[in-house]
């Protein structure tokens, strides 16, 4: 947060001219990129600790952002429950991108619901991070140094290090998923498993804007391409389809530390982290439950739009061959940057201008 969020936006900015009316103005841009309520409030907060700590080194004489209390205190608001979503409703939402935005859209979203992954570590996702085999077993590899896209406020991409130190880890897949994402990466050449439909990496409000919000939410119009979209699960976020990996696993009484391993938490309880591992019958029977909510959603679906982007999903399409369509072109604005004291075959971090 301190080199993504803060230091582009006040790293030139004198302490003492920092105003409590240039911040709140700031978090209410970051909130309209837009950012996700939690992330804003964690920018705040370290910028508020930041600050804090040169008032008691009496670098400034007091915190401009600390809040003050003013008569009363305040009647404390309930916080906006998170929207979620049903197996079905996802993949109603997916159907509609895939044939509004692109199959790729649906993959990325049906990937997110069943994989309980970030946004920026399935943008950020490359081939050899991903791992598909023939007996329809796989796993997504979250890399601990390159594992995320990250976006600037200015619009830079560039991979660094997941959320945190836990979301550095394994995630395995359920079977339908592994024949999914195989058939959708002989759709493309690019390194990144997800992309545009122009092939450009991923921007989160752009898909927010062209994919999400539309099959979400529904459209009163016609779209450009002539088609109505009826809501699929209103103000579903693609942070809500983590939520509902995590949903689903509470119902389906998945153990809090299988949840936590699988979706890249942090562990509260002590005993816990000393014993953190996952017997392989649990995982199994996570993975079977996956499973199982994507046969029913199927089964039960009910659509107007072309399902082909699904096809492969099923046992018996197994056999059938594919003929890749035209590939697209990596972008030439790539620039790898090697850490300090590591190969330069293996990058860090790597940057996107534009």
């Amino acid at each position: 947060m301190l080199r993504n969020h803060i230091q582009p936006r006040w790293g030139t900015t004198a302490l003492a001219d920092i105003t409590n009316l240039q911040v709140q103005g700031w978090a209410k841009h970051l909130r309209a990129i837009p950012r996700a309520p939690d992330t804003v409030a964690g920018i705040m907060k370290l910028l508020s600790m930041l600050i804090t700590d040169a008032v008691d080194e009496k670098l400034i004489a007091a915190n401009p952002i600390r809040p003050r209390r003013r008569g009363r205190r305040r009647q404390t608001e309930r916080r906006r429950e998170q929207v979620w979503a049903e197996p079905d409703e996802v993949l109603r939402l997916a159907d509609q991108i895939a044939a509004h935005y692109g199959p790729g859209g649906a993959v990325l979203v049906v990937t997110a619901a069943w994989s309980g992954a970030r946004w920026g570590e399935l943008t950020g996702l490359q081939r050899p991070n991903l791992h598909l085999f023939d007996d329809d077993t796989g796993h997504i590899d979250v890399d601990p140094v390159i594992g995320a896209l990250h976006e600037s406020c200015a619009g830079r991409l560039w991979l660094g290090p997941p959320k945190t130190a836990e979301s550095a880890r394994t995630i395995t897949l359920p079977p339908f998923l592994v024949r999914l994402l195989r058939a959708h990466l002989e759709s493309h050449d690019h390194r990144h498993v997800f992309t545009s439909p122009d092939g450009e990496l991923h921007r989160r409000s752009n898909f927010s804007r062209r994919a999400m919000r539309p099959a979400a939410d529904g459209t009163t119009q016609a779209t450009t391409d002539g088609m109505r979209l009826r809501p699929a699960k209103p103000d579903l976020t693609f942070r809500g389809l983590r939520h509902s990996n995590k949903t689903w696993m509470i119902a389906d009484n998945v153990p809090e530390i299988a949840q936590c391993l699988r979706l890249g938490h942090v562990l509260k309880d002590k005993v816990q982290q000393t014993y953190s591992h996952v017997a392989s019958e649990v995982e199994h029977r996570v993975l079977e439950r996956l499973q199982r909510r994507w046969d029913t959603a199927v089964g039960n679906a009910t659509t107007e739009f072309d399902t082909s982007w699904r096809a492969r999903t099923r046992l018996d399409a197994l056999s059938s061959a594919s003929t890749p369509p035209p590939a697209f072109d990596r972008p030439a604005d790539l620039v790898r940057t090697p850490c300090e004291g590591t190969p330069a075959s293996r990058p860090c971090r790597v940057v996107f201008s534009g």
